[in-house]
């Protein structure tokens, strides 16, 4: 009699469970990015989608879109905006002066490292998003390791040698500096590099150090500053309308995939990446890394300085309080163990 109640029990337990999964209509996710399949994003955004497929139970499915399949790099953000993608990888950097906020991470000489670095401008980002990215469903933002100068031609030690030089800036910020510094910047995103550097287009770039090789750029480039210059912030962004037709249940678990803990997993093996290329291009023949002095950093910092009070204008023109902004971001980095 009593297994009899048990199991009947049991039964009226699954016949009130079982109704609420299957409401939960099936959603596939196109997930884009513009980087090739072998870089490590490309592992890390199978890795949260499977994640994300598991915790609803595989109501929700996904398929990467590797290396611009659905659009160009610089067209990401708004690829999930107008729905041509339902989450996206964006470096608003690509396009200058729209995400102000956020651009206080590109500022040089901020950041250590990409694992807390990550968490830490995920933290911080959080307050800002909703407002400046309030086109889409903000996920996560993310940096990579610090990266730095890569030439083609000539080292460059001192702000001077930027002068006369033809250069692909990583970010919005490095573009102000390149001009501010008397060279010529030249557009195009990472996958253009090594064609840049090998028809002359340019001269120089900022990058991290592990895609100079994966982006073949160790081919046609032979000088490496050893500075950890700068950083570049990312970020996922979802559509909004996607996002809106999930049942609770979806949705909460896309947020639970939309924090800064899930930040720090997504950059944490591209930051291995990255450092492990400081190795690889210095077992390379014909290559040279080379360090700068404590003179010379001194003079790069005071060189960049007016790149802070531009960043901060544009910061006040939106609206925003440029001191409390680039304040909590860098509360955040030292809470991380991240800030330099």
């Amino acid at each position: 009699m009593q297994v009899s109640r048990i199991a009947a029990a049991l039964a009226l337990t699954c016949a009130t469970w079982l109704p609420a999964v299957a409401q939960d209509k099936p959603i596939e996710l196109k997930l884009a990015h513009w980087v090739p399949p072998s870089h490590p994003l490309q592992k890390a955004m199978e890795d949260w989608g499977a994640s994300l497929s598991k915790a609803t139970n595989g109501s929700i499915t996904f398929k990467v879109y590797p290396a611009q399949q659905l659009g160009k790099a610089f067209d990401h953000y708004d690829m999930a905006r107008d729905g041509i993608a339902d989450v996206t990888y964006v470096n608003p950097g690509y396009q200058p002066g729209r995400f102000p906020v956020i651009a206080a991470g590109e500022l040089p000489f901020l950041f250590k490292n990409a694992k807390g670095g990550s968490q830490a401008l995920d933290e911080w980002y959080r307050k800002y998003a909703g407002a400046e990215m309030k086109d889409v469903k903000y996920c996560l933002g993310f940096v990579h390791d610090p990266g730095t100068f890569h030439s083609k031609t000539k080292k460059i030690m001192v702000p001077g040698d930027i002068k006369g030089l033809k250069i692909r800036p990583a970010q919005a910020t490095f573009a102000n500096m390149v001009t501010e510094l008397g060279g010529t910047n030249v557009q195009g995103g990472a996958p253009d590099v090594r064609d840049f550097l090998e028809k002359g287009v340019v001269d120089a770039v900022g990058f991290p150090w592990g895609s100079i090789v994966l982006f073949g750029a160790d081919k046609v480039t032979k000088y490496h500053m050893d500075v950890p210059l700068y950083a570049t912030t990312f970020a996922w962004v979802i559509n909004k309308d996607k996002y809106a037709s999930m049942s609770d249940n979806q949705k909460k678990a896309v947020d639970e995939h939309c924090t800064p803990e899930w930040a720090a997993r997504v950059a944490s093996p591209w930051a291995e990446f990255e450092n492990g290329g400081h190795d690889k291009i210095k077992a390379l023949p014909d290559h040279e890394i080379y360090t700068i002095s404590a003179e010379q950093l001194a003079e790069w910092r005071k060189a960049v300085a007016p790149l802070e009070t531009k960043w901060a204008d544009a910061v006040k023109k939106s609206g925003g309080d440029p001191k409390a902004v680039l304040d909590e971001l860098k509360a955040s980095l030292t809470k991380h163990g991240a800030g330099l």
